[in-house]
Formats: C-alpha cells, sequence, structure tokens
C-alpha cells in the first residue's frame, strides 16, 4: 500500500512541475527561516564548548535591593564584596567564579587605538568555562593574588593589534595600564564568555571595590553534578534574604537569583530582578507562539494551493472511489504526498539553512558566532517538516476524500 502510495505521489508531483516547484519553494523559505532560528536559540540557551558545562553551573547576575517602604530600589550587578562574603563560602558548590561584565576599554598600541571589550576575572571563571587555549597559558590564582599585569586576548583582537595570533609576551596598554600577553583564546560568543580581552581582577585601577555591595560583577557557581543545581538555587535565594548590605534601615529587603542560561536571559529581557519568577516561562511560550504562526500562514497558504491541486483531480478521485477506494484511503495518499513533499522541502532546507548559518558567520553581524546544524537542530527541523506537512495536508485530505463519486467525476466539486 505505501509503495503504492510513493509511487502516486512521484506521478503527481512530475505531472505538475511548476506547481510542485512553488510548493517546494514556500516549505523551504519557511524552513529555512524556522531552522535557522532554532539552531541559534539552541545555541544560546544550551551551548556547548566554552558554555558546555552550562547543566551543572548557574549564574548570579543582577542584586535587588529596596527599603520597606519601597523609595529606596537599586539594581545593578554584583559587588565584589557580596560574592567573598556570601557567595564563596557555600558549601553546595564546587567552584565559585568571578567576572565583571564586558566593559569597552581603548587599547593603544604602536600609535593606534583600538576598542576592545574587557573583562577582570579570577582563576576560577577560567576552571568553569572551558576556553580553547590557542598559545600560552591562562592566569593563575598565583596571578590574581599577586596582582600581577598579564591579560589574555583572543584570536581576532591578537591579529587585530599584532597582524597574528602570535601575541605571547608582547604588551598592550589599557586606560592607563600596561599588561604582558600570557595567552590566546579562540573566539567566543556565549553570555558569560564574551569578550576581546581578560585580565585579573587585582588589576582593578582601585582596590575601592572589595568594599563595594553595588557593582560590575556576576558570579558563576558550579555544581558538582546537575542535580545539585536546586540545592545551590535554594541555598542562594535563602542567603539574600539574610544577606546585609550595610545599611539596614534603608535595604531591608535584598534580592539575588541563581539563574542557569535561560532564566538569566528571560530576567534580563523581560524579567523582575526582584521576583523569584525570571520571566523564562513567558519568553519561551511567547517564542513558541511566534514559531507556530510564522508556520501557520504558510501552512494555511500550503492548504490553498493543495486544495487546488486536489480539485484538479476530482475525476481521478471519483474513479478510484467508484471501484471502491474508501475516504481513509484517499486521505492517506494525499497525506502521504503532502508530507513526502515537505520532507523533500526539509531535506533542502537544512542544506540551505547551513548555509545561512555559515553566511551569517562570516558576516560578522553577529560577533564571534559559531553555530552549526548539529542532531538536535536538525531533529528540531525533522519535527517542524513533520507538523507543517500534516497542517498543510490534513484538511484538503479531509475535504477530498468526502467528495461524492457520481460529483467528482463531473468535476462538480
Amino acid at each position: 500500500m505505501f509503495r503504492n502510495y510513493m509511487l502516486t505521489a512521484w506521478k503527481v508531483f512530475m505531472r505538475r512541475k511548476l506547481f510542485t516547484a512553488i510548493n517546494l519553494l514556500c516549505i523551504v523559505l519557511t524552513l529555512v527561516v524556522l531552522m535557522v532560528v532554532t539552531a541559534l536559540l539552541q545555541n544560546t540557551f544550551y551551548p556547548r564548548g566554552v558554555e558546555g558545562k552550562s547543566d551543572r553551573f548557574v549564574q548570579v547576575m543582577i542584586l535587588h535591593a529596596e527599603s520597606d517602604n519601597g523609595r529606596s530600589v537599586s539594581t545593578s550587578p554584583l559587588g565584589y564584596k557580596v560574592i567573598e562574603q556570601y557567595l564563596k563560602p557555600m558549601k553546595s558548590v564546587e567552584l565559585v567564579g568571578v567576572t565583571s561584565g564586558p566593559s569597552t576599554v581603548s587599547v593603544y598600541q604602536e600609535g593606534r587605538v583600538t576598542e576592545l571589550e574587557m573583562r577582570r576575572t579570577d582563576a576560577n571563571y577560567w576552571k568553569i568555562l572551558d576556553f580553547t587555549l590557542l598559545d600560552g597559558r591562562l592566569p593563575s590564582a598565583e596571578d590574581d593574588a599577586m596582582g600581577r599585569f598579564v591579560a589574555v586576548i583572543n584570536r581576532a583582537s591578537a591579529r587585530k593589534l599584532f597582524g597574528s595570533a602570535a601575541a605571547v609576551g608582547k604588551t598592550v596598554r589599557v586606560s592607563g595600564q600596561q599588561f604582558s600577553i600570557i595567552g590566546v583564546v579562540e573566539n567566543e560568543m556565549q553570555l558569560n564568555a564574551y569578550a576581546d580581552l581578560w585580565a585579573p581582577i587585582s588589576t582593578m585601577p582601585s582596590t575601592g571595590y572589595k568594599q563595594e555591595y553595588f557593582g560590575e560583577f556576576i558570579a558563576l557557581l558550579l555544581g558538582h553534578s546537575a542535580a545539585d543545581l536546586p540545592m545551590i538555587r535554594k541555598d542562594v535565594e535563602a542567603i539574600a534574604r539574610g544577606a546585609d548590605l550595610g545599611d539596614a534601615k534603608k535595604w531591608s529587603k535584598i534580592r539575588f537569583w541563581a539563574d542557569d542560561k535561560v532564566d538569566a536571559i528571560a530576567r534580563q529581557t523581560i524579567g523582575d530582578s526582584g521576583s523569584a519568577d525570571s520571566g523564562a516561562a513567558t519568553m519561551i511560550a511567547v517564542l513558541l507562539s511566534v514559531m507556530f504562526a510564522f508556520m501557520l500562514l504558510p501552512a494555511l497558504n500550503l492548504i490553498n494551493l493543495n486544495s487546488g491541486r486536489i480539485m484538479e483531480r476530482s475525476a481521478e478521485i471519483g474513479v478510484r472511489k467508484a471501484f471502491g477506494a474508501t475516504s481513509a484511503h484517499l486521505a492517506g495518499q494525499l497525506i502521504v504526498e503532502n508530507v513526502l513533499l515537505c520532507l523533500a522541502g526539509g531535506v533542502i532546507s537544512m542544506a540551505c539553512a547551513a548555509l545561512v548559518l555559515h553566511g551569517l558567520e562570516m558576516s560578522d553581524l553577529i560577533p564571534y558566532l559559531k553555530v552549526q546544524l548539529n542532531l538536535a537542530v536538525m531533529a528540531y527541523g525533522l519535527l517542524i517538516t513533520l507538523i507543517f506537512g500534516l497542517l498543510s495536508g490534513v484538511l484538503p485530505a479531509w475535504r477530498m476524500s468526502r467528495l461524492d463519486p457520481i460529483h467528482a467525476l463531473k468535476g462538480a466539486v
């Protein structure tokens, strides 16, 4: 039976090549957009590579403090003292890493000024994230403790400053400070890894940061396993409730949250820094709704195209029904045809999506973007293709299967 469906479908596709090409184009354009977006979202929320331990660590990015009457409210990245006093002593974590957010600095090199993104980090930062070291070494705990003016640079910035990735041993001047390059790492785009230049926290221009509750830092909390994260979240929430920022009258309500990648992005975009709800569920619901709506519109267009194609075959349908073909057999035939067409479009779409993603990487529209159609993205693409085929094929097939044989033979539909 299925073999007959396949042979019939092939003959139908070849009989109206232009019509088949139009259908395929519609499917391919829709699926390419969906697969590219899916690949980018998967790379953002569930990364591999440098943040491959994302399933084991959470980030504490925002400190929210307010007074009893709500008149005084402050929301900012964490100060170093909060991390040192409250988060580093935690027993439920394996490591606590610290990094500042990326900030734009002016790098002076051989009479040129180059704008780069710089982070200040501690040694644990380099243990939690899995940077690809191309040359030299990474900063150590001793570098941080001794306040050594050493730095790590990424491959692209090394080429920009020195003409090649061979930067180890060379020096750069950043905002009046001179750093010796000790390592070169691969370019990275992830949330906690994105930067061009990294230096130890102890090289900050002033030591005042050590006494600040509100500052520019992010804490990365690495669990022994993914199963530790719920306990780490609870511990951080409890720590925040008992924290003292030095002025209990002014800051009586303290909140900060240990967020995974999805929660962290949601909290920074649509969420509330003072609420346990990061807004992740809402963000995901919106993304899924937008993707479904985007898929539904061309599906409706394909339904119309498929209906027209089916109605042209009314005489064939009438003959088959007159010879005993059931509505189920006829509907199955048309659904198979549509799913096959969508699967063919899906295969073409995967190749086109790979080309689009490669073009995005090469274009530098998103700095240091590295994304590919991995098995997970291909599985999503296959699922989207099947849903697309069913959405656009079931209704026309159902309408066709209910045609009266006499009317169908006369072409009256």
